[in-house]
């Protein structure tokens, strides 16, 4: 956290949102009429399912990065009733034990087999056994958080771990900024909530003194690089100490906590390609404001 507070454009990795707090804001966040990614890419899967029944890993592992939407999840555990094992994986551990609780109770043939890690790191040797095909579900657009290389290389990371795997991975596209700004910055205030707990986090984690009344969530649309980005913003010139080092700001001076890539189809694939995936197939929503991939790794 010092080292992307001290940098010239202050910057975080995303993944710190997600503590158990920031977990459930987000799950909030998903029920609203302007957060339109969770019910669009939930249409698609639904639409889908047919084909992802199809798949070989439906019969055997569903490894999911992210223990997010249930509704997503119970919707894929439903339709493959032959599947074996289900391994969710996250970074929120209590998050993570809740979730994976909930899939025991509601499918109790199944082997539920949770491990908090962070993903976006390799992931080593996870507790699979070799002749179980593997389908890895990747909802969410979580791939938009990374930057065009660092989303390369997670999925590099991904086919690395688990060879041969099929992947089921939501990808926002480009649209509105009115539509997306929206999204990001709800009237509610829940995405502002979610934002500023990373700073309620420093404070309770890192022997932190933030005062968070003067800091305002802010969501950008970058046309440039086709993202938008949250932003914790400085409502005046103050210095702030975390484990007793100092850190300044100026005022309009902002953290910047997220980047949320909206993909074409060419971008994509070519990110998939450089990651060592192919398109096998893809289906989107009628307006085309979201894509559901499904990859094969080669």
């Amino acid at each position: 956290m010092l080292a992307g507070l001290n940098a010239p454009r202050k910057a975080v990795s995303s993944k710190w949102l997600y503590d158990d707090v920031g977990s459930h804001l987000f799950e909030a966040i998903t029920e609203l009429d302007a957060y339109y990614p969770t019910r669009t890419e939930l249409g698609i899967l639904k639409e889908n399912v047919r084909n992802y029944r199809r798949l070989p890993g439906s019969r055997g592992a569903m490894v999911e990065l992210g223990s997010g939407s249930s509704r997503k999840t119970n919707l894929l555990l439903s339709a493959f009733p032959d599947l074996s094992v289900y391994m969710p994986i996250d970074i929120s551990e209590n998050h993570l034990k809740d979730a994976a609780e909930r899939v025991r109770r509601a499918y109790p043939s199944l082997a539920v087999i949770p491990v908090a890690a962070d993903f976006t790191q390799p992931l080593g040797e996870l507790p699979l056994l070799p002749e179980l095909p593997v389908l890895v579900f990747f909802p969410g657009s979580t791939i938009g958080n990374f930057e065009k290389s660092a989303a390369a290389e997670l999925l590099r990371n991904i086919r690395t771990a688990i060879p041969g795997a099929t992947m089921i991975v939501g990808v926002d596209r480009p649209k509105n900024r009115e539509v997306l700004v929206e999204a990001y910055d709800d009237p509610a205030g829940i995405t502002a909530a979610f934002n500023q707990n990373l700073l309620q986090r420093i404070n309770r984690e890192l022997d932190g003194d933030i005062d968070l009344t003067l800091f305002a969530h802010k969501a950008v649309w970058n046309e440039e690089e086709s993202r938008i980005e949250m932003h914790l913003e400085s409502l005046r010139e103050q210095t702030i100490s975390i484990g007793g080092e100092k850190i300044a700001f100026e005022k309009g001076e902002t953290i910047h906590t997220e980047n949320s890539h909206k993909y074409s189809e060419e971008a994509f694939t070519e990110i998939a390609g450089q990651g060592g995936w192919r398109v096998l197939d893809q289906a989107s929503d009628k307006e085309d404001k979201f894509t559901v991939y499904t990859l094969q790794a080669v």
